[in-house]
């Protein structure tokens, strides 16, 4: 598969531009500073220097692709619109270029799900929310803005994330994952990979949790 990778020099990017690689894809990795990426030279792997956030830029760069996998974030907690102008100019390139499948990492902390047991319900998640106010609501926002985007997506929503290796034993569903509390981004990228050609998650937002 051909597939871009947003957000490439991130925890998770990383990890799905390394394992893209391992699996015999190509991939173009969108960076802001191309030595940020911990991937060595390979001869599918084209790095590209670009501002995501700018749709007449991206286009050229998502046409053509399988797929786009969006790891896009912030660990700042002030206010943000990183996600949201991420997703805005993701929707808008694709549009532009016919690109029907994109995956993007949401956070499952951000929603209250059917899975979710009354601690995490109640106690949790409502503090999380106060802390995290600012990246959850751009986190929010972004999901909006892919809801309606009219492409073939799908959400991918993990709790807190760890730096565990690459287990490949995760659960996933689509009313959240009982008692799952953490994942590692390796974990994360595995996920997404594995989603790309399973065409019952479009339009679907998946958790992914240990």
């Amino acid at each position: 598969m051909k597939i871009t990778v947003i957000g490439a020099t991130g925890g998770i990017g990383t990890q799905v531009v390394s394992q893209a690689l391992k699996d015999g894809d190509e991939v173009t990795a969108l960076v802001r500073d191309p030595a940020r990426l911990s991937a060595p030279a390979h001869p599918r792997l084209d790095v590209v220097r670009t501002d995501v956030l700018d749709a007449g830029q991206l286009a050229p760069l998502v046409a053509g692709r399988d797929a786009v996998i969006s790891t896009l974030g912030t660990r700042e907690r002030g206010p943000t619109t990183i996600c949201t102008d991420g997703a805005r100019s993701l929707v808008a390139a694709a549009t532009e270029v016919g690109l029907r499948r994109v995956l993007v990492v949401s956070a499952a902390g951000a929603f209250i799900e059917k899975s979710d047991d009354l601690v995490t319900r109640r106690a949790v998640k409502p503090l999380l929310g106060v802390v995290l106010r600012n990246t959850f609501a751009d986190t929010r926002a972004m999901e909006s803005i892919i809801r309606e985007s009219g492409l073939d997506w799908t959400i991918v929503r993990p709790p807190r994330l760890t730096d565990g290796p690459h287990t490949g034993q995760y659960r996933t569903g689509y009313d959240g994952v009982r008692r799952g509390y953490t994942v590692a981004r390796a974990d994360v990228a595995d996920c997404l990979l594995s989603l790309i050609s399973r065409a019952e998650t479009a339009g679907r937002t998946v958790t992914v949790a240990h």
